[in-house]
């Protein structure tokens, strides 16, 4: 789950070294923690929350194969 929100959030940025995703696993739930450059926090998130939605979306989908809950959060 971490390498696939890696590889989405530097093929949007304009920084692709400043892309980092830390992992905080629980018994069920894990919570992915998305940090970008400033410059490209609008670039993650999209307009209307777009991008970020569509994120989700697609880590729901995988999550739901291997049956655990994986939620991410995008860190200014």
């Amino acid at each position: 789950m971490k390498d696939l929100i890696n590889y989405i959030a530097q093929a949007l940025v304009d920084n692709p070294e400043e892309v980092s995703v830390t992992e905080v696993e629980g018994n069920q739930t894990s919570v992915l923690e998305l940090k970008v450059a400033k410059e490209d926090l609008g670039k993650v998130i999209g307009k209307q929350g777009r991008t970020a939605r569509a994120m989700r979306t697609i880590l729901n989908a995988a999550s739901a194969k291997i049956k655990k809950r994986t939620v991410l959060e995008i860190i200014e």
